[in-house]
């Protein structure tokens, strides 16, 4: 039972970093434009400017 008194306290230190990332992520505005990861492994980034050859 006495554990209890132990993990407690650090359950709730793992809450708290866990909020203060979130809020961190949050402020450097991870989170702004979601789409924008998800798409460009579609397109190519590379510019070509050379004809494709045949």
């Amino acid at each position: 039972m006495e554990i209890i008194y132990l993990l407690i306290p650090i359950a709730m230190i793992f809450v708290a970093i866990a909020v203060a990332v979130f809020f961190w992520a949050v402020r450097s505005k991870q989170y702004d434009d979601l789409d924008r990861a998800g798409s460009s492994i579609l397109f190519d980034e590379d510019n070509q400017t050379q004809p494709p050859k045949q």
